[in-house]
């Protein structure tokens, strides 16, 4: 399989005809270089705010209402240009108001080339970032499960959701052999966190992780104004897999794809006949680490002796 994912710059563009042009550019560019998989980044639906003039644009609350009100069109011309172009496509993550509910989740749509069949599943962020809890009221959505694709089994962390461990064990323990990172990031340091989460995931999992940021600046959004990152695939370092982990990475605030071939049977030996097995060896740690939670037996007990 090749995995295209993202650096992906967030534009204020005129009207819905510019935002189809540029996601139908992006798609083809990948799409042309023989890319099966494309990873868009979290937050990348803010663009759909945008149309509707710097004003809405501008006001976080009214943006997470107008990007919602487009996200619908926005995830079907994604079907067509998966099914155009023979494609899976996980999309840009935004925020939709479910039918009922106050407050919007962060979600993402993976979509697939099979005509009527296109919309495979989504993914909702799980753990929100102080931003999104404490200003933007950006709330968890449904549970993770695994995602079924011709391809393979296929997980989605956005982002925050990356750093953390339990997260990333669930989609595995489902089956994930491969597992998607959108991010939006403002800072080196929230981008390096979520790299080092994809990478600790891929360690843990023992599985490929591609992560997807957005890149530079947006001062038209108070939301999403500060952008940085690189684009990577990551797997464990050992056995099939580059020894840093790191199969493909971009240039730090680089917009374009970053695009890399990936044998998913590699992720099955590395598992059955890897120099460490960190999946099937989950259990243990977690039963040492019970055992770490109970009080510490007296000094005496464990042959402690007094110095002179």
């Amino acid at each position: 399989m090749r995995i295209a994912t993202a650096a992906y710059p967030l534009d204020l563009l005129p009207d819905w005809a510019a935002y189809a042009e540029k996601q139908i550019a992006w798609v083809r560019e990948a799409a042309g270089q023989g890319a099966d998989l494309l990873v868009f980044p979290e937050y990348g639906r803010m663009e759909l705010a945008g149309l509707a003039g710097p004003d809405v644009a501008g006001d976080l609350e009214a943006s997470l209402h107008a990007a919602s009100h487009l996200a619908e069109k926005a995830d079907h011309l994604m079907a067509d240009l998966a099914e155009g172009y023979g494609v899976h496509i996980l999309c840009p993550s935004g925020p939709v108001f479910k039918e009922d509910a106050d407050r919007p989740v962060n979600r993402a749509w993976l979509l697939g080339p099979e005509p009527g069949a296109n919309f495979l599943d989504y993914a909702d962020k799980q753990v929100m970032t102080r931003f999104e809890r404490e200003t933007w009221n950006v709330v968890p959505g449904e549970p993770l499960q695994v995602i079924d694709t011709p391809l393979g089994r296929i997980g989605v962390l956005i982002c925050y959701d990356a750093e953390f461990p339990l997260l990333g064990r669930a989609l595995v323990e489902q089956g994930a052999d491969l597992l998607l990172v959108p991010s939006c990031t403002d800072a080196l340091a929230g981008y390096s966190r979520v790299r080092i989460g994809a990478m600790a995931r891929a360690l843990e999992g023992q599985c490929v992780v591609a992560h997807s940021p957005t890149t530079g600046a947006a001062p038209w959004s108070p939301a999403v104004d500060e952008n940085v990152g690189a684009a990577g695939i990551y797997g464990p370092p050992d056995l099939g897999f580059p020894p840093t982990g790191v199969i493909a990475q971009g240039d730090f605030d680089e917009p374009g794809w970053v695009i890399a071939d990936v044998d998913l049977g590699a992720v099955g030996r590395v598992r059955r006949e890897g120099a460490v097995f960190n999946r099937a060896h989950w259990p243990e740690s977690e039963q040492r680490a019970r055992r770490c939670e109970t009080p510490d037996p007296a000094p005496e007990s464990r042959g402690q002796i007094d110095l002179p």
